[in-house]
């Protein structure tokens, strides 16, 4: 038989682990508020298409954990300028993962740049932090160049942390956080600095996180 005090213990550390899982799996429903709720169905309603962009939804071969969602659509622009744009919500433990620099070469990409981060400055004058990275997949009768750019965001202020898993672990009182790629197409030459991005096709993905930061401050 177990003495008092060991056993109040070990029921304290019981009651503790449930009560971190309940929260990073969301079992407990209080924690999401039905204002986070109509925040998350707005975002991923959000089109980021203009009078020069025209959307389309498609499916989403993105690999997703339970509790995370995602929604992803495709924006033809002028000259037939080509972007890809997804939204992902859900619990930290499922959001913080499964990064394009992981994903896309477990699907045949070859890294042609990794990770670096790139700081952006919204028309409100915010900082936005993301991470951008290059990939290519060759087949017999095309070469698919990509430029990924992916960002995070709990309230609003879109940040790249070193270690995302870590950092967005410790953000159990916001159990629901945000992710954005930004996927554009890159020319087949490169050159000695890496391949450039048409301008106005970097303009528009920029403009990706300034339309969901302006959708945080209009909630």
């Amino acid at each position: 038989m177990l003495k008092p005090l060991p056993f109040a213990a070990v029921l304290v550390l019981i009651a503790g682990g449930a009560l971190v899982h309940g929260a990073v799996t969301l079992r407990w429903d209080a924690l999401e508020s039905s204002e986070k709720r109509e925040l998350t169905a707005k975002l991923h309603a959000l089109d980021l298409a203009d009078a020069e962009w025209r959307s389309e939804l498609v499916p989403t071969d993105m690999p997703t954990n339970e509790r995370s969602t995602a929604t992803s659509r495709r924006y033809i622009g002028p000259g037939g300028r080509v972007v890809s744009a997804s939204f992902i919500s859900g619990i930290p433990g499922s959001v913080a993962t499964h990064t394009p620099d992981v994903c896309y070469p477990g699907s045949g990409y070859k890294t042609l740049r990794g990770p670096k981060k790139e700081v952006l400055t919204l028309p409100n004058g915010q900082a936005c932090e993301t991470y951008v990275a290059d990939f290519e997949k060759k087949s017999q009768t095309k070469v698919d160049r990509v430029r990924v750019r992916w960002s995070w965001t709990v309230s609003g202020e879109w940040v790249a942390p070193d270690s995302p898993r870590w950092a967005f672990a410790k953000s159990l009182r916001a159990p629901t956080i945000y992710k954005v790629y930004v996927v554009t197409l890159l020319p087949e030459a490169d050159g000695g600095a890496g391949p450039e991005e048409d301008v106005v096709t970097k303009a528009f993905a920029h403009a990706a996180w300034a339309k969901y930061a302006a959708a945080f401050a209009n909630q």
